[in-house]
């Protein structure tokens, strides 16, 4: 059972719906009535808020707990349970594409190279293409980083996630959830760290343009020894 089927419980108190994310993406699809696609839509909360904004909402994650909370919860967006990768919709039909939450630094140079011809041909002209990962220009200088413990439940659990033998090539991201002295989950999952450079020349192959690259979801600016996120913004060549 992957970590996140083990995580579902805990999901939305980790993660949840944060209004300044939503209010970013929200101002790239344009008018309401446009279709949006979420790569990697976990229980599918930001899928509803388009939905609710007059959207035609579809998420696509591979983890089958998450898809199934996310119908349950939203029956008016549409879910597919698919790796991202391997997405088989309809081209042409999105005017905006996007992938919070670190999710893109599981996929392999490879298959990302995959993931975004796939994007390029979904997408309408002249839409977007956004996804946020850590500031990986930050995490690889180092062996290891360590996260803030997360306290969830009021307290009675506690989340811990660690990077692991950083290299620039991957790393291990290992988690480990416990209530009390009682570990509810550890595990080890491979992740691909990928530069601002080396992302941005991936995406110039694969004919998109960088529009715009951030920190964060308030805009604020990207630097490559800060600690943040990146938040990446591409339009199609």
């Amino acid at each position: 059972m992957s970590f996140y089927s083990e995580f579902s419980e805990y999901y939305e108190e980790t993660f949840p719906l944060r209004e300044e994310v939503y209010r970013f993406l929200r101002s790239f699809p344009g008018d309401k009535g446009g279709k949006v696609l979420d790569l990697g839509c976990g229980p599918g909360h930001y899928c509803n808020r388009f939905q609710e904004d007059g959207f035609d909402a579809t998420g696509v994650d591979s983890n089958r707990e998450m898809i199934v909370a996310a119908r349950r919860s939203y029956p008016a967006s549409t879910f597919h349970c698919r790796d991202i990768v391997d997405i088989d919709l309809p081209q042409g039909t999105f005017d905006l594409v996007y992938s919070i939450g670190n999710v893109l630094a599981h996929i392999p140079p490879e298959k990302l190279r995959a993931l975004l011809q796939t994007v390029g041909k979904l997408l309408e002209p002249d839409r977007r293409w956004i996804f946020q990962v850590v500031n990986w220009d930050l995490v690889v200088t180092k062996r290891n980083y360590t996260f803030p413990v997360k306290s969830l439940a009021g307290g009675r659990v506690r989340f811990h996630r660690e990077y692991e033998n950083i290299t620039p090539d991957h790393l291990l991201f290992h988690s480990t959830m416990k209530e009390g002295e009682n570990v509810l989950f550890d595990e080890k999952v491979t992740l691909y760290p990928l530069k601002s450079d080396a992302c941005i020349a991936i995406h110039r192959k694969e004919g998109f343009e960088l529009e715009a690259l951030f920190s964060d979801f308030r805009k604020n600016a990207y630097r490559t020894d800060k600690e943040s996120g990146a938040v990446y913004v591409f339009k199609p060549g």
